[in-house]
């Protein structure tokens, strides 16, 4: 039982990260309409400014303003110097320039940091572990990105339903002409919005050097679980952003946790963990079309 609940813990963790990632793509393309593929390399760029400057500083509460700093402005030049061209363009041509900034993103970490990983250590006051239940002890720094993620997400839904700014942000997604006729600089807008999410996908990549090695390409890696979650929470709801981040963390945890052992209960050990891992694998994605065939704009759709 202890183990189940620690997979369980472990689902949410992921989900926590794979929510920060999926709230800003949903809001950008929601309300922008554009199919950013370089938000990974986003979450990149905050991991990379989070890991050298704790390398330099030693502290990871100087490297986290320093990395939501760095994939907040690159992502702000980013609209402003390539996406900014592509608003009313078709979605070949976005696909297109966004994989080609992943490509710039990419080597341009390369030249400056080299191909080595970078690994950051947990702040002092978050290492260690602690007893949640008898005979389960937990980390306590994937405790905290639990916590940061639940407050990361009753914000936003704050800010989206509940301020002027997040009124604007949704008739943006849905009556652009109107805003913009009402006198609101939707340029401005914009930017702003994708400052926001490429401030999240840092947040996310800060959080992760502790958890993973940085490296060049770890944008790729999660970027398409993060399309995942997208679809299956609804293409512009933040809310579906955070219930899809948790279910696809979940299952694909429970899933590459369990799996394998279940399946040697029937067949031979190596052929139970080779089925095992490539079921783990898809199993998101028959997820993701089950949800489709029930509910194709997803569970939470923006403008049900």
């Amino acid at each position: 039982m202890t183990l189940v609940l620690e997979q369980l813990l472990n689902g949410v963790q992921y989900g926590v990260m794979l929510f920060l990632l999926a709230a800003g793509l949903t809001l950008i393309f929601g309300i922008m309409g554009v199919i950013n593929l370089a938000h990974g390399s986003l979450y990149m760029v905050g991991a990379y400014a989070a890991a050298v400057v704790a390398a330099k500083t030693g502290s990871l509460w100087l490297a986290l303003p320093a990395g939501l700093a760095a994939a907040a402005a690159v992502g702000m030049a980013m609209e402003l110097v390539v996406l900014r061209r592509l608003y009313d363009r078709d979605h070949l041509d976005q696909v297109l320039a966004t994989f080609a900034l992943i490509l710039i993103f990419n080597q341009a970490v390369t030249i400056l940091a080299g191909r080595q990983p970078l690994f950051v250590a947990a702040p002092a006051a978050l290492n260690g572990s602690i007893e949640i239940v008898a005979g389960l002890t937990y980390p306590i720094y994937r405790l905290a990105v639990i916590a940061v993620g639940l407050v990361v997400a009753i914000g936003l839904y704050l800010l989206v339903n509940r301020t002027r700014a997040g009124m604007l942000v949704r008739a943006g997604a849905t009556h652009r002409d109107m805003v913009r006729a009402l006198g609101v600089d939707i340029r401005l807008l914009y930017t702003a919005v994708f400052g926001l999410g490429a401030l999240l996908a840092g947040l996310a990549g800060v959080m992760a050097g502790p958890l993973l090695a940085v490296q060049v390409g770890m944008g790729e890696q999660i970027l398409i679980m993060t399309f995942v979650v997208v679809v299956i929470g609804g293409v512009g709801s933040i809310r579906g952003a955070f219930f899809g981040a948790l279910v696809v963390g979940v299952v694909d945890t429970l899933l590459r946790a369990f799996l394998p052992g279940l399946l040697r209960q029937v067949m031979s050990g190596p052929e139970a963990d080779a089925l095992g891992a490539g079921l783990s694998s898809m199993g998101v994605y028959l997820l993701m079309a089950i949800v489709l065939l029930i509910r194709p704009k997803g569970l939470f759709p923006a403008h049900a």
